[in-house]
């Protein structure tokens, strides 16, 4: 059976690259310095805090408190503060790696190996979040550079949702803080997640889409190949970036912490396994926002506050992949109906996650 003329190509435009020969090695420098700093140095010796503790710290939703509090100014700026402190290392990171992508890494290489519509670049995308281990919000600058060179949309979505679902220190911390079960559960749905919604996602992409994003990156070639220099062009992305996407972002941290009371409203024996109270978790948890690792000390802080399992079970699955700043922030690299898509099917993960956690007696 052939494929429709105008059937969107599974292999990417082969470009001329633009950037420095230097690029790579400095990009590759960059990543594997700046994570090492700001994410597998400290993890490594969290691990053992979380082995000997059994505890990462207090929840960042709650602190040490029962409840959320009132919203206010006051528990807005709360949050926000220590949500910030948490994650501005990572965001300055992500920053710097999305606009490094553009203007450091040779012009065909994201569009070669995250740019195909079959599953190969969904693989690619989901295994290099891995090592990222980036909060979803602070994995979305970088996202948004692989789109600007036209890494495919399930590509793309792979390695935003991996970073924070298949983030391996998450799974160790969970282990021994929660136990081993929910680490597997976390696994087990989380690949499903990653790549079934990353291969999903490739298979909405009409040939008009295709076309146009393929459109695009040869125009930003064209207008790299045609002067400037590499360090000044990251300089400019990096300010473009952070100037568009850090003051909504903060706007909408602030607000989120507002409204932590109205988003969680109870919580306590009161709070059971019903499939209401997994349905109301699991969307709550989608649209609020934490920083990497933070819903373990939260699940563990509601469970001993006697909430039911398949609430907890619920916000296992949705509050690290995505949120309502990180949705904001990627609200011009993706069409509306794919992070409709996105946010819907991360509930419904959430609620069979709330399901399984007590069939299986968690």
């Amino acid at each position: 059976m052939t494929s429709a003329p105008d059937a969107p190509s599974s292999r990417p435009p082969q470009l001329p690259s633009s950037a420095p020969g230097w690029g790579w090695p400095v990009f590759l420098l960059l990543a594997v310095a700046g994570l090492f700093y700001v994410k597998w140095f400290p993890y490594y010796h969290r691990a053992f805090t979380a082995e000997a503790t059994h505890s990462i710290g207090k929840s960042i939703l709650t602190g040490g408190a029962a409840s959320a509090p009132v919203p206010s100014l006051a528990a807005a700026l709360d949050y926000a503060l220590a949500y910030g402190k948490a994650i501005w290392q990572a965001m300055v990171l992500g920053l710097l790696l999305g606009s490094g992508v553009q203007a450091l890494l040779p012009g065909q290489w994201v569009a070669r190996v995250l740019g195909r519509r079959g599953f190969g670049s969904v693989a690619a995308g989901g295994l290099l979040a891995v090592p990222g281990m980036m909060c979803t919000c602070c994995a979305a600058p970088v996202v948004a550079g692989l789109r600007a060179r036209n890494a495919s949309t399930g590509g793309a979505i792979a390695f935003w949702l991996g970073n924070s679902v298949l983030n391996p220190a998450t799974l160790v911390f969970m282990g021994f803080v929660l136990g081993w079960q929910w680490s597997a559960l976390r696994l087990a749905l989380g690949l499903l997640m990653v790549f079934g919604l990353g291969w999903l996602a490739n298979r909405m992409v009409t040939p008009d889409e295709a076309r146009a994003a393929d459109d695009r990156l040869a125009l930003f070639a064209r207008q790299q190949a045609e002067g400037g220099n590499a360090l000044v062009r990251w300089a400019r992305l990096f300010l473009r970036m952070a100037v568009r996407l850090v003051p909504e972002y903060i706007v909408l941290v602030l607000l989120l912490g507002a409204a932590r009371a109205w988003l969680f409203p109870h919580i306590g024996p009161d709070v059971t396994s019903s499939l209401g109270w997994i349905v109301a978790f699991a969307v709550a948890g989608m649209l609020f926002v934490i920083p990497t690792a933070g819903e373990v000390p939260i699940i563990q802080a509601m469970l001993a506050l006697g909430m039911g399992v398949g609430p907890a079970g619920a916000l296992l699955m949705t509050l690290p992949p995505v949120s309502v700043p990180s949705f904001a922030m990627l609200a011009r690299s993706f069409r509306p109906r794919v992070l409709v898509l996105v946010g819907t099917v991360v509930v419904l993960f959430g609620i069979v996650a709330g399901l399984a956690t007590v069939a299986l007696g968690f």
